[in-house]
């Protein structure tokens, strides 16, 4: 029986072409460099990104903290968001791997106010206060939002003038990209390296990449070493890694649609609050007025064939993806509006 997950965009599941792709592909040592699949998708990423080189990673976690890595001395200081994902969702890892030190600022949907990102920087070398390194940002971000351009430039442009580096943790970059209706290198120029998922919205079973200079991307294949992530012969899951990217980027607008859809219909219905500001790609976040059980909801969407997450401080998130079709968003209310009535 098909299920509907709108867990996350996690949840997709690889093509039929993925999966041919994957049968079929011609593989090497990827240590040695020797795997022709992964060149062709390291190649393919640094020409979309317009970054000098790539590099195929498991993970977006490990982009990030690759990234980290590479950029950083141990002890160095690191700006960003206080609501990031680099703060929030990675095990605490930027302390455990790059040994940084994470300055978290003030933001409004990931908007730092400049003048305090400024504030923020290490300006002088002292005894008594670590140096900063790199400012990293999120495009798009995990509430839902997307950063405008403009804020990328002023950021990118603040950290040279201190000569520093920015880090952009695209995650879901190809949904920015979607969302602004630019390229996804209009995106890019705005850091010196950037990490991506190939999973997610684009639907490829595993797997990252990190892009940027050629300097840092050979520095970042000796990270990538020491924290075990030489993967041999993996041509396999490149493949569907380059079907991706050429292939599937484009379908996002889809997923946007079904998400302001769902927003829209499940908005109507009683108790329910939609976070209209955060509907910028597939996502749609919502509270309930009226206190419910999480348990039962999730277990009643279950035995209806939907998978959902408990809610975070209270909110909900609902995640339109390829698994998504847009017959499927009536369902979904209808199944909302039934709980809401019963329980």
């Amino acid at each position: 029986m098909r299920i509907i997950d709108i867990r996350s965009d996690t949840g997709t599941l690889p093509t039929d072409k993925m999966r041919e792709a994957m049968k079929t592909a011609v593989v090497g040592d990827d240590v040695c460099k020797d795997d022709p699949t992964v060149n062709l998708l390291e190649e393919k990423a640094a020409k979309i990104t317009r970054m000098e080189a790539a590099l195929f990673v498991p993970s977006g976690t490990f982009g990030n903290q690759v990234s980290l890595f590479t950029h950083c001395n141990r002890g160095d200081e690191v700006l960003l968001h206080d609501s990031s994902h680099i703060i929030q969702h990675e095990a605490g890892a930027s302390a455990i791997i790059a040994g940084v030190q994470l300055r978290a600022i003030d933001s409004v949907d990931g908007l730092m106010d400049l003048k305090e990102v400024e504030h923020k920087i290490r300006k002088v070398k002292d005894p008594h206060f670590p140096e900063t390194k790199l400012i990293c940002i999120e495009n798009a971000l995990s509430n839902g939002k997307v950063l405008p351009l403009s804020y990328m430039k002023s950021i990118y442009d603040l950290a040279k003038k201190y000569n520093l580096n920015v880090h952009l943790d695209g995650a879901r970059l190809f949904n920015a990209a979607i969302s602004l209706g630019v390229p996804v290198s209009d995106i890019t120029k705005y850091s010196d390296s950037v990490t991506f998922c190939l999973s997610k919205g684009l639907c490829a079973p595993v797997g990252s990449i990190i892009a940027g200079t050629k300097d840092f991307i050979k520095k970042a294949i000796y990270n990538r070493k020491i924290m075990g992530g030489g993967m041999r012969q993996v041509g396999v899951l490149a493949a569907p890694g380059i079907i991706a990217m050429e292939e599937m980027a484009n379908r996002l607008v889809d997923d946007h649609i079904n998400a302001k859809k769902l927003a829209m219909m499940i908005n109507k219905l009683p108790m329910i609050n939609v976070m209209t500001n955060n509907l910028d790609i597939n996502m749609v976040f919502f509270t309930v007025s009226q206190k419910v059980d999480e348990e039962k909801m999730i277990n009643f969407f279950k035995s209806h064939n939907i998978l959902i997450y408990p809610p975070e401080e209270g909110v909900y998130r609902f995640v339109t993806n390829n698994g998504v079709k847009k017959g499927d968003v009536p369902y979904i209310v209808d199944v909302l509006s039934r709980f809401l009535q019963t329980h």
